[in-house]
């Protein structure tokens, strides 16, 4: 039976991450990268996905929680004879050895004496190759025709052609410890079985996590979910290149049985923005920096006409292709499951704003760009200055044809408006006069078409009626002074129910209307995460100057703190039940998360 989405909590270590659910069974891994072919995917097909799951024999209950400032993950399970607990974690490199992924379990007695299980079955690419398995005593192979994998436990193994398996009882004080990973026999790095390793592994990953995490200069009020999503944001990046996964996973649907079901393995350019943001307002200095190192690597290799991709893979790689894997189910029936992201060749044109205004919060609060930097973003500025006109997909990736989206033209003058700041502020050699002319340009056509007299609002694009929540960002990059009654009359037509033409439902909000805006996709989806952080930000600027909507805004920055599962993660949206959808654990929406915290504490402050 499918685990909820919520119901998991994720470990792992800077290269690929995790899925473990409150039953003790790890769902979900990638090797040796996040977007590697998956080795577990039960999330994605309870029957053929392949599992890796550690639970008691018989009924139980159990509860999960992470060890205090760590990414450590711990499952305690309730029996009728006794408690024991389950500790996962894949250990991080120390910096003097290569990596070497693996995932370390820890099983501890607590109370009593509980009978314990283990199956370790994969489910090698995707579900899609088979495997033999050999090995006796304590230590497994399950091999294939390109990798093979390993487990070694301290207590016996059965083998069958699938699986490994084991039986045991566990007492007070006892310990055994199970290690999994690629099987590389040349590989001398890989930490050998034993209960003293698994306490020393457990130790030095503990030790890691909290060294880490004393960076964080945060102190102010929510700290502790604002310590959990820079936590979780820190286990999705890609330690070897500084990029951020959306998310670890891929085709978890963002309607129950419905087709909205993408691959998050990849790196957005748009994330750039609001990762440099999120981790320099914290004190991620270091993270902030990898980050950026990334993206300059991507302006250094544009498209031939001077353009950027939307997204990359993580080791920079342009080509994402998406594949449909027919033979999966997907996450309860919730098909096609897709490999690969179809958008990477899509043009959404406000990835250059997003893009400067990273580069300019970079140069302001992290370390100055270099010349050579410059001399691409200037070229950029240039290929957006030839083309903002254009028609494109917009930030939510439309599959239903190329619209002028009111977001992807405010976005166009933010590139254009830090261009100039940062030439102005560095002396940088710029088209200062074209730029000034075509800034202008562009805010007052979206004065002219992107403002809807009937709604008294900004609408999703031109010539239509439809809200987007992307626009409430209006007043969080400068475009817009939040108190202006034009944003003002935007955020109030947001905040009416969605069945009174706004886009709220309860506290929550979606991020445009489905059924009045034709993006190409059938079905509904749940209400947007990340844009109800985006409606506090707006409220908390607004609330500046009328205290009411800082009142709201707090309300809602709390409630929707609530819809947070066990561990403090979300997904990408949340359902109408409350339940999390999409894919899990969502980079943007910790992101955001970390942003709304900050600002409305700054300002909570200020009054």
């Amino acid at each position: 039976m499918y685990q909820p989405i919520e119901h998991y909590g994720l470990i792992g270590d800077m290269h690929t991450a995790a899925l473990v659910g409150r039953n003790g069974s790890l769902d979900w891994l990638c090797l040796p990268y996040f977007d590697s072919p998956s080795v577990f995917a039960r999330v994605l097909d309870e029957g053929k996905g392949g599992f890796f799951q550690v639970q008691p024999e018989g009924e139980f209950v159990s509860k999960q929680v992470y060890w205090a400032d760590t990414n450590v993950l711990v499952t305690r399970f309730f029996t009728d004879s006794g408690v024991a607990e389950l500790i996962d974690f894949m250990p991080v490199a120390n910096g003097e050895q290569p990596h070497y992924s693996q995932v370390v379990r820890l099983v501890r007695g607590v109370k009593g004496t509980v009978s314990m299980k283990m199956s370790c079955q994969p489910a090698l690419n995707y579900a899609r190759d088979p495997h033999s398995v050999r090995g006796e005593g304590k230590s497994f192979v399950f091999e294939h025709k390109e990798t093979s994998l390993w487990l070694e436990s301290t207590v016996e193994l059965v083998g069958d052609d699938q699986a490994a398996k084991a039986i045991w009882q566990t007492s007070r004080g006892d310990e055994q410890v199970f290690t999994f990973g690629l099987h590389e026999p040349q590989d001398a790095h890989r930490m050998v079985c034993t209960r003293e390793t698994g306490q020393q592994a457990f130790d030095h990953t503990v030790h890691y996590w909290r060294n880490w995490l004393k960076k964080c200069t945060y102190q102010g009020r929510w700290r502790e979910m604002v310590y959990r999503s820079a936590l979780t944001l820190k286990l999705l990046t890609f330690q070897p290149t500084g990029a951020i996964v959306a998310a670890p996973t891929c085709s978890l649907p963002e309607e129950i049985g419905g087709k909205r079901n993408w691959d998050y393995r990849y790196t957005w350019i748009r994330d750039a923005a609001f990762t440099v943001y999120a981790f320099l307002r914290i004190g991620f200095t270091d993270e902030a920096a990898a980050f950026m190192q990334w993206v300059e690597a991507r302006i250094s290799d544009l498209n031939p006409d001077g353009s950027l991709q939307i997204m990359y893979g993580i080791d920079g790689r342009k080509d994402l292709k998406e594949t449909l894997l027919g033979h999966l189910d997907g996450y309860r029936d919730s098909s096609p499951v897709r490999i690969g992201n179809g958008a990477y060749r899509q043009l959404q044109l406000d990835i250059y704003g997003e893009l400067m205004d990273a580069v300019y919060l970079y140069n302001k609060y992290g370390a100055p760009i270099s010349y050579s930097f410059w001399s691409n973003l200037r070229q950029l500025t240039n290929w957006v200055c030839d083309n903002w006109q254009e028609e494109d997909e917009g930030i939510w990736e439309v599959r239903g044809g190329q619209r002028h989206f009111v977001y992807s033209k405010v976005m166009c003058w933010v590139c254009i408006d830090r261009a100039l700041r940062l030439a102005e502020k560095r002396s940088f050699p710029a088209d200062r006069d074209r730029w000034l002319t075509v800034r202008d340009e562009i805010y007052e056509d979206i004065m002219a078409h992107g403002w809807s007299e009937k709604r008294q609002a900004f609408v999703q694009a031109y010539g239509s009626n439809t809200l987007d929540a992307a626009n409430l960002t209006m007043p969080l990059v400068l475009f817009m002074a939040a108190n202006d009654p034009r944003m003002i009359g935007t955020l109030d037509a947001t905040l009416l129910p969605i069945e009174e033409g706004g886009l709220m439902s309860g506290d929550l909000i979606y991020r445009y209307d489905v059924k009045e805006s034709d993006d190409g996709i059938a079905g509904e989806e749940g209400t947007f995460n990340i844009c109800t952080f985006w409606l506090v930000e707006a409220m908390t600027r607004a609330g500046r100057v009328n205290s009411e909507y800082l009142k709201k805004g707090r309300m809602i920055f709390e409630h929707m703190l609530s819809y947070a599962n066990h561990l403090g993660l979300f997904a990408e949206e949340t359902g109408p039940k409350g339940e999390a959808l999409g894919n899990y654990p969502q980079a943007f929406t910790h992101l955001a998360l970390i942003s709304a915290a900050y600002n409305l504490d700054r300002t909570l402050g200020e009054q």
